[in-house]
């Protein structure tokens, strides 16, 4: 399978979130921190940064893919249901991660920078990203056979 496009965003500001908020634990509650209700906290906390590390974004001459860091939540969308692709700036407090948003599903990992891409169906979701125009570029070239 041949890739069209491929690109892995580091989630920077995922990883400074989630360092802070263990940093900023373990300098409130000292020695408490050691507490095993505590250890399971700080291990919830590094999955969701191992998890939201980065995400990766591939375009196949059939296929949009995208996936969270190790591969986890990953998502496969068919070209030829894309209707449609937007750069788009997302509002600071839809936030980060994997969320429902008033513009559909939203999968961004740092940054505001993101592509909509809306489906022949009218369903919505948006991908962050640090190279929007790129992207955008990308998808509306590999879907050109399918218009």
């Amino acid at each position: 399978m041949k890739t069209l496009y491929s690109h892995k965003q580091p989630g920077t500001t995922m990883l400074w979130l989630v360092g802070a908020i263990v940093v900023g634990l373990l300098v409130v509650l000292g020695p408490v921190a050691a507490h095993p209700a505590l250890l399971v906290v700080f291990g919830v906390l590094v999955a969701i940064a191992v998890v939201f590390s980065s995400l990766s974004v591939q375009i196949t001459a059939s296929s949009l893919l995208f996936w969270f860091g190790p591969g986890v939540l990953r998502k496969q969308v068919p070209l030829a249901e894309i209707a449609n692709v937007e750069v788009v700036r997302n509002p600071w407090y839809w936030g980060l991660g994997w969320r429902i948003t008033p513009r559909g599903m939203l999968y961004s990992v740092s940054g505001l920078d993101a592509v909509e891409i809306t489906l022949r169906d009218g369903s919505r979701f948006r991908l962050g990203t640090d190279q929007p125009e790129r992207l955008a570029r990308a998808l509306d070239s590999a879907r050109e056979r399918f218009k």
